[in-house]
């Protein structure tokens, strides 16, 4: 639970700083499409769709049963969701 907690305040941290810098970083955990794929029936998982606003609200990229977070307000939002839960953050 703690590792999790870590490894989410760590995601958390970096989706702020930019989109562009997390995809260049190798310490932070990635997964591909087709493993996202295979996980989306789990009910341990929760998608955090974390683009800002205006890129959220004009894509029609969306995740199905993602959870739309303001990526600059997280202390508003990060306690919602349970820590033994994998919980996906994503902003492409």
């Amino acid at each position: 639970m703690k590792k999790r907690l870590i490894v989410l305040l760590v995601s958390i941290l970096v989706m702020m700083t930019a989109c562009a810098t997390l995809t260049m970083s190798k310490g932070v955990p990635r997964m591909t499409k087709e493993e996202l794929k295979a996980m989306l029936d789990s009910p341990n998982l929760v998608i955090v769709d974390v683009r800002a606003g205006t890129d959220w609200a004009g894509s029609d990229m969306k995740i199905k049963g993602a959870v739309r977070e303001d990526p600059n307000d997280v202390k508003s939002w990060v306690d919602r969701y349970a820590k033994d839960r994998l919980i996906i953050l994503y902003c492409a």
